[in-house]
């Protein structure tokens, strides 16, 4: 996983760490630490991130440089 790319969303939208902590009911040392790669970003975290910023899972993970999410079925 790119965690490069988690601080570039939440800097494109203008986002503290705080306020991605708080969307995730966490601590903001814990996001940061996630952010930084110093630990594992849980399944629940990627797939809350993704809704929130409208792209897929892939992207968040690095499987792809497609940032659309799959259509809801």
């Amino acid at each position: 996983m790119k965690y490069q790319r988690l601080q570039n969303l939440r800097e494109d939208h203008d986002l503290r760490q705080q306020d991605i902590a708080d969307l995730l009911h966490c601590q903001r040392n814990v996001y940061r630490r996630y952010e930084s790669g110093e630990r594992e970003v849980p399944v629940w975290v990627i797939t809350t991130l993704a809704e929130y910023y409208n792209v897929s899972t892939d992207y968040l993970l690095d499987l792809t440089d497609r940032k659309a999410p799959y259509p809801k079925k």
